[in-house]
């Protein structure tokens, strides 16, 4: 939970996520066309083959900006009843505000066979690591775009923390090119003690809810809630 100014109280997302990878790779016809996803080429790690640089790097950098002049994230319009592939009601999170930040391929997906041709293009001139650079770079970009969005409707304070989870941002190197970004945003002083990469943040904060609920959770040592505040649960003996 962040502490966050009385204009926006409170945000939320909706997102793509690891939609956006996958229509990439699934134009190199190395993976099922319609359910094929990019774990199914590059597992939960990068291909090995060292950082590029030089014209490769100034190759990547250009399918990746292609890839996200596609790709839409901003806080959902009050028009919108569905952003990407996510039902939406933009307008009651705006009345009651919340801060909905959304992430769309074209208007609601429709721009993801673009995503397919550009990967179906690196694939026929380059090879696996270029496809997995670019793959982890735009998924970095994804982040860090959403970050500034949030950002800029003053979400980010210097005491709050950003945790990321599921494989479109902790896979291959994307955790190392997000951190990056940040560190060029100057957001925090230190960085590392501001950032959370988990797996699954939906199973361990059920995890960490429950022990909550159990009243394992104490005021002076409480387990969630906001960083320095009181536990998120009211135990039942106040004085265990």
């Amino acid at each position: 939970m962040l502490p966050v100014p009385l204009q926006r109280p409170s945000g939320t997302s909706a997102v793509l996520a690891g939609a956006i990878p996958d229509a990439i790779v699934r134009g190199t016809g190395l993976v099922q066309e319609r359910t094929g996803t990019a774990l199914d080429i590059f597992g939960e790690h990068s291909v090995i083959g060292g950082f590029l640089t030089g014209n490769n790097r100034r190759v990547v950098d250009d399918f990746v900006d292609r890839c996200h002049e596609h790709i839409d994230i901003r806080i959902v319009p009050p028009d919108r009843d569905r952003f990407g592939r996510v039902p939406v009601n933009a307008k009651l999170a705006i009345e009651s505000h919340v801060a909905m930040i959304g992430c769309d391929c074209g208007v609601n997906s429709s721009d993801l066979d673009k995503l397919s041709a550009i990967g179906a293009e690196i694939h026929k001139d380059y090879n696996l690591t270029m496809l997995n650079e670019v793959v982890d770079r735009v998924c970095a970009k994804m982040a860090l775009r959403m970050i500034d969005v949030a950002v800029k409707e003053n979400l980010v304070p210097k005491n709050s923390s950003i945790g990321f989870t599921g494989r479109a941002a902790i896979s291959g190197r994307k955790p190392e090119y997000i951190l990056d970004g940040i560190i060029e945003r100057n957001l925090f002083d230190t960085p590392n003690d501001h950032l959370v990469f988990v797996d699954d943040g939906l199973a361990r904060g059920a995890s960490l809810m429950g022990r909550c609920m159990n009243s394992l959770g104490k005021p002076k040592n409480p387990i969630g809630g906001v960083r320095g505040g009181p536990c998120i649960m009211k135990p039942a003996d106040q004085n265990r």
